[in-house]
């Protein structure tokens, strides 16, 4: 091969999918080719015009200009659109019962947003069976695929006794390998006011049986949820039985939530929503991301994130849908990115970033979220000439063709 090739290593292991796969894949035709690798192309996102890439064996191999394409197996006509890394959702807790829709109609009535919210989900999902859980998780992965999202992650949170979180995650373990261990999401109203008792069960006999599932350990640090105290007692029990770290932080009000993320070498705090000069300080000098929720704060018509600030200081930006049924009840990355254009004063180009290297980052996955030489072969095809558009056609989908790990997956 020519122009810029590297070798192939094996690929991340991914839940089936209908798809075609093929040992190698030619993209070309490609209007604009964002590639997030500097090295490759132009600008913040690395662009590239009338470009080509090829896939092997699930890898990006070569990527180069299209009148010097090598051949491959399968072509994929990009028709001028521009190509994009699929969306890196690094946020999001799609295994759950029952719907909220009713909580929803009434905060866009006037009523304020509490994290108390939490408990009917609970109890519905307590409720639901292990094929009704799994059907919904299922759903909303496809759904999620077929928008261009090619990494995601999911939390546990909706169970908060042992066998139901076990459970969630067990089910979510079967949609993708990106899965993180939420008992903290709140006390369970069986222990209201007991917050020590739940603490001791969910760094104990909780963890023990959830552990083994999960990549990541997250706490809700908040008024309403954890404190400080609380959710270091978590972080440190999961760090100790190996798993990495994860806080939903700042989201309701200004807190402890972004400094323990911090202080504790989480791989990101999430919502940040609240941030004092300090926190913001403390993430730009840290390696954790600030993963932002735009869904969350359209859906709660709560405060807006300052992405500017965070972005302008230095601090890694990462964007997420925040997927679940009483917050953020969508799968799309694509109107995720039109919404923090839109309220969070961020760059079209800033804002596509963020929702594929940033959430790379905040996964702390370097396969992912860009289309370098050796990264997995998972693109967006858009049917549209630039990334810019998917914030100047909000609500359109662009998304024409979508390759997971070298596959064209199929069968919407």
């Amino acid at each position: 091969m020519s122009e810029h090739s590297a070798p192939t290593p094996t690929p991340t292991p991914a839940p089936a999918q209908q798809s075609t796969r093929v040992r190698s894949l030619l993209v070309d035709r490609i209007g604009e080719l964002v590639t997030n690798r500097p090295e490759l192309g132009d600008g913040l996102l690395g662009t590239r015009h009338r470009a080509a890439l090829v896939i092997e064996d699930g890898v990006v191999a070569w990527v180069g200009d299209e009148a010097s394409a090598p051949g491959a197996d399968v072509r994929l006509d990009a028709e001028q659109g521009c190509v994009l890394p699929g969306f890196v959702d690094s946020h999001t807790h799609i295994v759950f019962a029952g719907d909220r829709c009713e909580e929803f109609t009434d905060r866009m009535a006037g009523e304020a947003y509490r994290a108390g919210g939490i408990a009917s989900t609970v109890a519905s999902t307590r409720a639901a069976s292990d094929e009704e859980l799994e059907a919904t998780a299922r759903r909303l992965a496809r759904e999620a695929l077929f928008g261009g999202t090619t990494t995601l992650e999911t939390k546990s949170g909706y169970g908060l006794t042992v066998r139901d979180e076990e459970r969630i995650l067990r089910i979510a373990r079967g949609v993708t390998e990106e899965t993180t261990f939420l008992g903290a999401h709140v006390v369970p109203a069986e222990l209201a006011g007991r917050e020590e008792e739940y603490v001791a069960l969910v760094t104990g006999p909780m963890l023990s049986r959830c552990g083994p599932l999960a990549r990541w350990c997250d706490v809700f640090c908040e008024e309403g949820a954890f404190g400080r105290d609380a959710a270091r007692a978590v972080l440190e029990a999961g760090r100790r039985a190996g798993l990495g770290l994860r806080v939903h932080a700042n989201q309701l009000g200004y807190g402890p939530g972004v400094k323990l993320a911090v202080e504790m070498g989480a791989a990101s705090a999430d919502h940040c929503s609240f941030l004092d000069d300090s926190d913001v300080a403390a993430l730009a000098a840290s390696g954790t991301v600030a993963t932002l929720l735009p869904g969350a704060e359209f859906s709660t018509r709560s405060p807006c994130a300052d992405a500017r600030r965070l972005i302008d200081a230095g601090a890694t930006v990462a964007l997420a849908t925040d997927c679940n049924p009483g917050t953020s009840y969508t799968t799309s990355m694509a109107f995720v990115v039109a919404l923090a254009v839109r309220e969070y004063k961020m760059t079209p180009h800033e804002a596509v970033y963020a929702a594929t290297a940033g959430g790379a980052a905040a996964l702390r996955r370097d396969d992912v979220g860009a289309l370098g030489l050796g990264m997995r072969g998972d693109l967006a095809v858009l049917g549209a000439p630039s990334a810019a558009h998917l914030a100047y056609r909000p609500g359109v989908d662009l998304v024409r063709a979508v390759v997971r790990e070298g596959a064209i997956v199929s069968g919407r």
